[in-house]
């Protein structure tokens, strides 16, 4: 998930907020403001109300930050490199550059989380305790605490991609030695889960809090087309292993030199061209960036013979830039935007093959056809 404001760095590890965040935090607010806090502690001004609130959900979401950190520190120190951390609408998504490689490091890596909300919560309370102050900041207080141990103890509930489904994944996995076993059980777990808050949801809609069941049924809906996704990218992991990126790839694709411009590469290239993505290469064969028929389409043909493709390309992270011996299961760690290519392989400083969106739902199809049992 891409970030829409950058808030910088905690630990070296670059933190944001997507949009959907942002919203939460007004959304939570304004909830505290205009409800939670009158409630608690009524007959105050509404200025009063609104300040003390202005300053809850920021730091409410400061204890998802701490949650999302929690997990990528224990990573980091069991040797994964932590790619970002994301707050979002339903908290946060730490991005991990590989997976645990025993049972016990998942173990730590999912709990860390969890633990940490019930430790944010409990230091709420103590504080609470401790301060004895005005009763509004008490109502703030405690509103924290609350909100962290329903985080904490929700995010315990046996199903992926919850932390608590990453926890029962650890232990069927040490249980069993079997982690393909171990994936099919923490998945299906997840996606019954999401089904029953969908079902929740709609009784607590129907007995009339609507707008609590219709978050509710969000989570769930959420928790089950993540756990679906999961299931498929583990089935597909396992029936990529073995394979190099050489053995998925299609050779020799067709190329869009950056010197070109869009009027010359239409004709001689794009237009006799059965792909609908091109690597963009420099002088020496080397790969620069990626340019698509939607984005040359895009522009007006009297300024084709004006632009260069190295004006309209697209710069590719290197982590799409793969070698035709690393394994196949590298396509899977990032998904590529629309109209990019999933992966370029480089031999010798010189592209000599490709995997597009197209050719990734192949691959992921043979893949559960090499592993049908998998899938299941």
């Amino acid at each position: 998930m891409k970030p829409s404001l950058r808030l910088g760095r905690v630990a070296g590890i670059p933190i944001g907020i997507h949009w959907s965040g942002l919203l939460i935090v007004a959304m939570v607010t304004a909830v505290l403001g205009t409800t939670v806090l009158p409630a608690a502690v009524p007959g105050l001004a509404a200025q009063l109300y609104w300040s003390v609130a202005a300053v809850t959900a920021p730091v409410f979401f400061a204890s998802l930050l701490a949650h999302e950190l929690a997990h990528a520190l224990v990573a980091r120190r069991r040797g994964i490199a932590v790619r970002s951390v994301t707050l979002w609408m339903l908290g946060g998504v730490t991005e991990l550059d590989g997976q645990a490689r025993t049972p016990r490091a998942e173990l730590e890596i999912s709990a860390a989380g969890p633990l940490t909300s019930l430790a944010v919560a409990g230091a709420a309370f103590l504080v609470m305790l401790a301060v004895g102050g005005p009763p509004l900041l008490e109502a703030a207080l405690a509103w924290l605490a609350v909100v962290n141990a329903v985080l904490g103890v929700f995010n315990l509930l046996p199903g992926a991609p919850l932390d608590g489904g990453r926890v029962l994944h650890a232990v069927l996995w040490w249980r069993y030695r079997d982690r393909a076993h171990a994936d099919r059980t923490a998945a299906a777990a997840g996606e019954r889960l999401g089904l029953v808050l969908v079902a929740a949801g709609i009784v607590q809609a129907m007995l009339g809090s609507l707008l609590g069941g219709l978050w509710t049924v969000l989570i769930g809906w959420f928790l089950t087309g993540a756990a679906r996704s999961e299931a498929v990218t583990r089935t597909a992991r396992e029936g990529l292993r073995g394979l190099r990126m050489r053995d998925v790839m299609a050779g020799d694709p067709d190329l869009a030199p950056a010197w070109f411009d869009l009027e010359n590469f239409t004709a001689s290239v794009a237009l006799r061209s059965r792909q609908s993505v091109f690597p963009v290469v420099d002088f020496s064969g080397a790969p620069v960036g990626s340019v698509s028929l939607e984005a040359i389409a895009a522009l007006a043909p009297e300024r084709r013979a004006a632009v260069r493709v190295a004006q309209l390309a697209r710069p590719l992270p290197a982590e799409r830039v793969l070698a035709p011996d690393e394994p196949a299961e590298r396509i899977l760690e990032r998904p590529a935007p629309p109209g990019e290519p999933v992966a370029l392989i480089v031999e010798a400083g010189h592209v000599i093959g490709m995997v597009t969106a197209a050719d990734l739902g192949r691959i992921l199809s043979q893949a559960v056809l090499r592993h049908p049992t998998e899938a299941a």
